[in-house]
């Protein structure tokens, strides 16, 4: 698919636009996950707002692509994304983490509009996933399931079941994408429980395997229409990505895996993260 420079770097725009408010919301609510959030922004925005098959002002409509966040903890970057395309009011980003709150520290099913399940224990999303195409796939329906997951929960059994559950099924109507940032909570996946060779894993148990550069907007929406076009099994995009990117003394630094910025230090994100908008912004004129 040919997509237009001017609608590529409105989309860069956002997703610099989504990385500010990942920002504002983790120094208000005071805690949460920054590294993931920023690290996912460019898939986000092109999900949300080129891939998805989907309506905000219609989020429970039948025909809309199901989309299934395993790793919960990043749901700010969810969030943010899902009220720059019109889900709910741009100022319900400030009570993220609030008691009562919309915005829970991982999302929850019913309690914000198409949230298609409740995440926090990870691999359990990979499941959903799967029983979801099979389900789209036994009905005959046209819509897509896209699941996010992240690198580290490939650490755990319940994913390579679903894996090879979906590769045997062929469930042709599901696409993976997978947060491949090399980190988790106590330090860098290869050091902790490797995955790697990662690729020939998800090729064994019958996967079409498609690798981008998950800041490229173009190779992110290319490999998802790719993923369209293969009939005869499910695909996984496997995104190369920067944890903290966007921000200098965040990106590559599992530290920053967990934790929220403090007021200097959002100051300075912010200020970074601005000043990057104005450079995309000067490069398309």
């Amino acid at each position: 698919m040919i997509i237009h420079a001017t609608k590529v770097a409105r989309l860069e725009k956002m997703a610099n636009t989504i990385r500010q408010d990942i920002m504002k919301m983790l120094l208000k609510a005071g805690s949460g996950h920054s590294a993931g959030p920023l690290g996912m922004a460019d898939v986000f925005t092109a999900l949300y707002f080129h891939v998805l098959h989907h309506k905000p002002k219609k989020p429970s409509w039948d025909q809309r692509d199901r989309l299934i966040l395993s790793c919960g903890h990043i749901c700010p970057v969810r969030y943010a994304a899902m009220a720059r395309a019109g889900y709910f009011p741009l100022k319900t980003l400030s009570t993220l983490r609030n008691l009562g709150s919309l915005l829970q520290g991982h999302p929850e099913l019913h309690r914000l509009p198409a949230i298609e399940n409740t995440s926090g224990p990870l691999a359990q999303g990979t499941s959903v996933a799967v029983g979801s195409a099979l389900a789209g796939k036994m009905d005959g329906k046209k819509w897509r399931v896209y699941g996010i997951l992240s690198d580290g929960e490939h650490q755990e059994g319940q994913t390579w079941e679903a894996i090879m559950f979906a590769g045997n099924k062929k469930l042709h109507n599901l696409t993976f994408i997978v947060d491949r940032n090399n980190i988790q909570i106590d330090g860098m996946t290869e050091d902790i429980m490797p995955l790697e060779p990662f690729a020939d894993k998800y090729r064994a148990f019958n996967w079409h395997v498609i690798e981008i550069d998950g800041h490229n907007i173009r190779e992110i929406i290319d490999a998802c229409e790719q993923a369209k076009r293969i009939y005869e099994k499910p695909t996984v995009i496997i995104a190369h990505t920067i944890p903290g990117r966007g921000v200098d003394f965040m990106e590559k630094k599992y530290e920053w895996h967990g934790i929220p910025p403090n007021k200097k230090q959002a100051d300075l994100a912010l200020h970074e993260l601005r000043t990057l908008r104005g450079k995309i912004v000067s490069e398309q004129e």
